[in-house]
């Protein structure tokens, strides 16, 4: 994993927008109904092919696939791995109970596409049981990489920790929540060890650290829920053996929704859990209202030397277009911060489509808000390392 040695780095946290095309075919077929597969595997690759391309003409150094072969960060998982059917009954997020003006408001547009809140359930043992679609997936990604005409500084591709499959997609097979973690650690690590393998950063997407103590734990405390995240991490561990630290980041948000959010748990309660993941940087929300201000918890004396911290400084769930010179000031309030400039990568708190047809941001807004990272990153680069930068 590379670092921002003479000038800040830039990156986001995966999900790109899908062409309309491709959002209608997979919401399609996760409601169960039929698609031309050839239609699919075609709409899959020209978009992927345009996210990559509008990536690089952004600028952006550390880049992906948008995660447009999937049709969600992780109900993917149904297509490659046995084990699952039915519908999960997902638990309400305990802001959105508590301000129904919102969900008259917001609810109908987070339903209309891929519902996260009706995943499969698990209803048999899980196990990953095809490797095509993975394998398709890395090699279709290296061949429109190789045809583009610019290039990354470093590639990723995401997989979703045990923990958010464990807590969405429900569980009536498994004694127990752990049982399950462990299974879905087991299943995942064969995607994680191909993801680096290739070649590819592995970035873990894990809301479930944060975004379950409002969901899934919102009736617990908060020891119980810190329990959750030594399960969840514990799972990782072990599905990470073998995987340098530094091939893998992990992702924290909150719940990448417009949403209250004065239910979300502080950083503070849930940091010195995060920190001992064994990867090599922890990406966090720090461009949102709510979560702005913890940068300051991100102090030398409580990151690990050999991590790097991926700076959230764009808002996923909003259509302001930042401007430059506050992204700039974000990243190096970070910096500052933890007191290592070369620590810092920027990127954005979250994706910026989640789901197929799960979108807060407009397509040509999102863009702009690329745009506006990487010219922030290019203003702090100047002030955080002088005639060191590079353009």
């Amino acid at each position: 994993m590379q670092s921002s040695q003479n000038r800040i780095l830039t990156t986001h946290a995966g999900s790109l927008p899908r062409s309309e095309e491709l959002v209608a075919l997979q919401t399609t077929r996760f409601r169960g109904e039929p698609v031309d597969p050839n239609a699919l595997a075609a709409a899959i690759e020209s978009s992927t092919a345009e996210v990559i391309r509008r990536q690089l003409e952004c600028g952006i150094d550390i880049g992906n696939n948008g995660e447009h072969p999937r049709e969600s960060f992780f109900t993917y998982v149904q297509h490659r791995m046995s084990g699952f059917g039915g519908r999960s009954h997902r638990p309400g997020f305990r802001d959105m109970a508590k301000y129904p003006g919102w969900l008259r408001l917001k609810l109908p547009g987070y339903t209309g596409g891929v519902n996260l809140t009706a995943a499969p359930q698990a209803v048999s043992e899980v196990t990953y049981a095809d490797r095509g679609p993975l394998d398709e997936e890395l090699a279709q990604f290296s061949r429109l990489l190789r045809g583009a005409r610019d290039h990354f500084t470093e590639t990723f591709v995401t997989a979703p920790s045990p923990g958010i499959i464990a807590a969405a997609m429900q569980n009536v097979h498994y004694a127990s929540i752990e049982d399950y973690i462990e299974a879905l650690g087991a299943a995942l690590a064969i995607e994680y060890r191909a993801i680096t393998a290739a070649g590819h950063v592995l970035q873990l997407d894990c809301p479930d650290l944060a975004m379950e103590r409002h969901t899934y734990f919102a009736d617990a405390d908060d020891a119980t829920f810190l329990r959750f995240i030594d399960t969840v991490l514990a799972a990782i561990d072990r599905a990470l053996e073998g995987i340098p630290r530094d091939q893998v980041r992990m992702h924290v948000c909150w719940g990448n929704y417009n949403g209250p959010h004065d239910e979300d748990v502080p950083l503070a309660t849930i940091l010195p859990s995060l920190v001992n993941a064994r990867v090599g940087a922890l990406m966090l929300s720090m461009a949102n209202p709510r979560h702005a201000h913890e940068y300051r918890l991100l102090t030398a004396d409580v990151m690990p030397q050999n991590m790097i911290v991926v700076a959230g400084v764009i808002d996923t769930t909003t259509n302001y277009v930042e401007h430059p010179q506050v992204v700039a000031d974000r990243i190096i309030q970070v910096a500052q911060t933890l007191g290592d400039p070369a620590r810092i990568i920027a990127g954005t708190d979250c994706g910026f489509d989640t789901a197929a047809g799960f979108r807060d941001v407009a397509e040509d807004v999102v863009w702009a808000k690329l745009d506006a990272l990487v010219e922030g990153a290019a203003i702090a680069s100047r002030a955080l390392f002088g005639a060191r930068s590079a353009a």
